[in-house]
This record gives C-alpha cells, structure tokens and sequence, in this order.
C-alpha cells in the first residue's frame, strides 16, 4: 500500500512538472510582433527586417486550406534549419510562431495544404536595421545609421549583408567641421561618398553592394584621423 501510495505521489509530481513547463512557455517573451497573413496563394509579412531578439509572428489564415508556417534559418547553401513552427492553422484562425532570433538572415515559409517547401519570403535580422514595411515597395533593403561626434563614431559595427542587397547609409555629424563618409568596395575602389556639414547636419546614400568581400566604411574630415569600418558581403 505504502509502495502504491508513493508511486500514485510521484506521478502527481511528474503532472506537475509537465504543467509548469507548458505555463513557462506561454510566459516567455514576446518581443517584437509581427503580423503574416497566409492565403491558398500567398504568404504576406508586415515587416522583413528587424533587430534579433524574441519574435512573435501573428499567422492569420485567409486561405482555404489548412496551413502552417515555419522560420528557417541557413544551414549550408539554402534555408532549410527550422527555428520556429506552427502548424494546424485552419481557415480564418490566428495563431503565433514565437522564435528567438539572433543576428542573420532568414526565410519564412508558408505552406498551404501543410506540404511543400511553401511560399517564402527573407527577413533579415541586425542591430543596424530598421524596419521596412513590406507592403511598401522600398528602394533599398534596410537603412544604416552612423552617428559622428566629438568623442566617437557609432554605429555600423558588425555589419553583415548578402550580394544584391542595397544599403542606405545616414551619416548624422555632430561635430563642429563638416565629416566625411565614403565606401570602398572590396578592391579597394570608393563606389560612394557624402559628406554631412557640421552642427547637425546629415547625409545620406543608397549603395548596391554588387560584389561579395570585406567592403570598408571610411569616416573621415578635415584634421582628423580617418575611422574604419568593415561591411562583410557573403
């Protein structure tokens, strides 16, 4: 009896343990949320780049079909490691894809019918992106912010970006003589500069990084030694 009594206690416990563990899942982060709207026909996302960290995708099914959606990450030459999931999602239910994300790119999947590598859109995820809305067509894939002053220059660290992509670089200058941005390809060849005036003022460009290699930032200005910066394009 004594033995049936113990093992009817483990068990409890066991339950027990199981229930906390689904409770600590539904409590974790949400982060950043994001809204995917799945049809029989296509997979449309409210934004494709995006800072790491925790992410929860909001999956609406518009469809007819029963869907599901997965994140994969790079693994060798294609997409095909899944980091997040959801499955089941019937027709006119939301359900979410929670993921926690590090710097990189990825790819989201939609797959009507639960089948088939899906309808696929890339997103991409960096301390340096801001966000693009991909309702909206842009003219460039995400935005670089570099800030100049006195003391420091920020920003750009770790930068990252595959061939194609189109860059906008923000050069703010808060010193008191003007600054000076310019971009070298991985020859050594410049391909864009702007120069930002002092006090405040700003510029910008938008650079087709057409080549892969070690791109390099160069921000520089009259009597100062030039800062460096490198762009990895892989």
């Amino acid at each position: 009896m004594k033995i049936r009594t113990a093992a009817v206690v483990v068990a409890a416990i066991a339950a027990t343990a199981a229930l906390t563990a689904c409770g600590d899942d539904d409590a974790a982060p949400r982060g950043v949320e994001v809204a995917v709207t799945a049809t029989d026909t296509s997979c449309e996302i409210t934004a494709t780049s995006f800072a790491p960290g925790a992410t929860t995708f909001l999956v609406t099914n518009r469809g007819s079909q029963t869907t599901e959606v997965y994140v994969y990450g790079r693994q060798g030459d294609g997409f095909t490691k899944a980091v997040g999931e959801v499955k089941d999602v019937s027709s006119g239910l939301t359900r979410e894809l929670r993921a926690n994300l590090s710097v990189g790119f990825y790819e989201l999947a939609c797959k009507p019918g639960q089948k088939g590598d899906g309808i696929r859109t890339r997103i991409t995820v960096t301390d340096d992106a801001t966000w693009v809305n991909a309702g909206v067509e842009p003219t460039y894939d995400r935005e670089v912010r570099i800030e100049v002053t006195t003391k420091a220059v920020t920003g750009a660290d770790g930068l990252f970006a595959e061939p194609g992509a189109k860059l906008q670089f923000k050069v703010e200058n808060k010193t008191p003589v003007a600054r000076t941005l310019e971009i070298l390809d991985p020859s050594g060849k410049q391909v864009a500069g702007v120069t930002a005036d002092p006090n405040g003022g700003a510029a910008e460009t938008i650079v087709s990084l057409a080549d892969a290699g070690d791109w390099t930032l160069k921000i520089g200005g009259p009597g100062v030694e030039p800062v460096t910066k490198r762009l990895s394009v892989r």
